[in-house]
């Protein structure tokens, strides 16, 4: 957030806009409150993927399937600054190096951490995975909830949005692909 002042005045000037008494006990530390608050749900933007792994990269003695499944992830849609919320389930197939387990989290985390819509966010997971260890393939399933549809417009408590990203062997191989959604699949019931 390049001016946290600036950002709490802005919060100050929709809150006259929206409450008749602004000024009120409960609302008078909210913009800084708003303000601390979107530092934490924004602060993706700060972040590089590659500094997150850092030497969290290792010499891969498998060529199997890794599959880290019900990655939590909390997100704001770019549209409406509305929260959505789910999970991430993320595959790779090792070419030469394998990533500690917490790093694919983490690299959910940077990308989930700025404002979002799901489908850019599935394949900015991808990709990272790609650039920092070149395996044979990837493959992302994120499936969310999002409140700008829950709460107003269609207001469909019950929907659910699901995105995927196959990339190498994982959109190639219709075996691959076929035993990472039905893994994905197991996990979601």
């Amino acid at each position: 957030m390049r001016d946290p002042e600036e950002f709490q005045e802005h919060v100050a000037a929709m809150l006259r806009q929206l409450d008749p008494d602004p000024d009120r006990e409960g609302l008078r530390d909210t913009p800084r409150r708003f303000q601390k608050a979107f530092a934490a749900y924004t602060e993706g933007y700060g972040q590089d993927p590659k500094d997150i792994v850092g030497t969290g990269v290792f010499e891969a003695e498998t060529d199997e399937m890794v599959l880290v499944k019900d990655i939590e992830l909390y997100s704001l849609c770019e549209h409406h600054l509305a929260p959505f919320f789910g999970k991430a389930h993320v595959a790779y197939i090792p070419s030469d190096k394998i990533i500690g387990l917490s790093k694919i989290a983490r690299i959910v985390d940077v990308y989930a951490r700025r404002l979002q819509v799901q489908e850019r966010l599935t394949m900015q997971i991808a990709t990272a995975l790609e650039e920092v260890m070149q395996p044979k393939g990837v493959g992302v399933v994120v499936e969310a909830s999002h409140l700008c549809m829950m709460m107003r417009g269609v207001e469909k408590q019950n929907s659910r949005t699901v995105t995927s990203c196959l990339r190498g062997l994982f959109r190639k191989d219709e075996r691959t692909r076929a035993e990472f959604l039905r893994l994905v699949r197991d996990s979601s019931r």
